[in-house]
This record gives C-alpha cells, structure tokens and sequence, in this order.
C-alpha cells in the first residue's frame, strides 16, 4: 500500500511525535524520583514561555517560579506529582526526564521533548516522549534519566520533606524500590506512576535507546507548562491506558543519579 508523506505526517501528529530538525542519536537511560525542583524550572535556562511548574509540599502548583528548591534548608519548591509517567496505549507512554546531550546545554535541552525507542530489556521496541524538565553535570552524554516515583533519589533526597519517605527515600537510593508490591505503600498520589514501572516499562532496567527530538505533545506541555519559543504542541492522545501487571527481572539497582539546582 502506497502512504503519501501527508499521511505520514499526519501519523505522526497523532502520536505527539512531529520530528523536528534537531538532536538524534543513540542513548541511555536510568530512573529517579528525588522530588526536587527540576533544574528547568528556573526562569532563563531556556527560550520559553515559562519554567517548568514546581509545586508546594503538598502538590500545589506554585506561582512564585523563583521559590528556593525544596531538597535545599528551607526550600519551598518540588517535582510536581503531574511529572510522573503515563501509558497511552500498549507500545506508547508520555513522561518526563532529566537530560544531558552531547554538544548541548540547558538552552537546547530544557523543555524540549525526546521520542525514545527502547532497544534493550523487556520494553525493547516500545517508544516513549519524554520533555527535559532536570539536568545534572553528572550524567553521561545522551543521557535520559527518566523521571518515576520509586525510582531511587539519588545524592539529593526531597521526598522526606515532602512525603515522609524514609531517610534514603523509598528502597535503595540508586535504583529505588524493587517489586510492585513495595508501590502499595506509597502515596496516593504517587502510586500511578511507580506502578508504570512495574507494569507498562515491565520492570525494564536502564534499557538502551534510540532518540530524536520531536515537537512536545499538548497533553506533556499541559501538565510541564512549559513551551519553547517558536513551537506549537502537537495533538497527541489523551486518556490514559492501563496495562496488566507484570513481572520481570530483579533490577541490578543501578538506577538514578543525583543532581540539584540551588538559586
């Protein structure tokens, strides 16, 4: 069957996956949950409209974009719970990540939006469109350090203030928690996205990936609230899919790593 590149293209609008003329490569990943202020979330970083929405200890958005990190002494500003992964169908998701990209910086990266096709572990061959919301001077080139509650903190730990997670956060500080089971304690609003883990990612451990730069789905830029100058979001799929549970392998316990913006 003969597809003309109208057609193409207007599959790829319905994925929230319009490629835009920009970064591409091979990558990795890891996971985290530090419950910090992301680092695009403070005004400058980028050309955008806004920073990345923070919120108040208890998930309320903040108006003040300039509010201390909560993981700094008496910081009032957090990850918003928003920020976590959602599936939208069986072989697609949408989230959030920290990003580091050779030959790039915050100006390039922040808020901008990444399609990942994952090439290694159980997920291999299914895609996920994550925007930048965090950066750290200690990840790895082409690196994606996807953001989901459960996933580890890393050197800097938010979640105890805002939480009452315990002093290491929940499960190891590298790679977080390690069986679903462990997300029925966690809180309401959080369990969603580390059930996401566990089931649609099924358990995938630092899987490999294939990466392009897309224009970021309308539904990602309406929980981030951030746009860069010059892009219109796309019309990607709303709703939310609800895969079966799944068990897979142990992780190796490898997972975030720690990295803060203070102001």
């Amino acid at each position: 069957m003969r597809v003309s590149l109208n057609q193409i293209a207007l599959l790829a609008l319905m994925s929230g996956a319009a490629t835009v003329d920009a970064a591409a490569g091979t990558g990795k990943t890891t996971r985290y949950w530090d419950c910090c202020k992301g680092s695009c979330g403070w005004a400058g970083k980028a050309a955008v409209n806004q920073p990345i929405q923070s919120c108040d200890r208890n998930d309320n958005p903040l108006s003040n974009m300039g509010a201390r990190n909560g993981c700094e002494s008496g910081g009032q500003a957090y990850m918003c719970t928003s920020q976590m992964p959602w599936a939208v169908s069986d072989t697609l998701s949408y989230g959030f990540a920290a990003v580091k990209l050779a030959g790039g910086n915050e100006g390039t990266w922040c808020c901008a939006c990444y399609k990942l096709t994952f090439t290694s572990g159980p997920a291999t061959g299914k895609e996920m469109i994550v925007q930048a919301t965090n950066t750290g001077g200690d990840l790895g080139q082409n690196h994606f350090d996807l953001a989901m509650p459960g996933g580890g903190v890393g050197m800097f730990n938010g979640c105890t203030n805002q939480w009452g997670a315990p002093p290491n956060g929940w499960g190891q500080q590298y790679g977080g928690i390690s069986s679903r089971s462990q997300c029925d304690s966690f809180p309401e609003k959080l369990k969603p996205g580390c059930y996401w883990r566990f089931d649609w990612f099924m358990n995938s451990d630092n899987p490999d990936v294939r990466f392009e730069e897309v224009t970021c789905p309308k539904q990602i830029t309406d929980r981030s609230g951030c746009i860069r100058n010059g892009q219109n979001p796309t019309q990607g799929i709303d709703g939310t899919y609800v895969p079966t549970a799944t068990k897979a392998p142990t992780p190796r316990g490898e997972g975030s790593l720690g990295y803060m913006e203070m102001n």
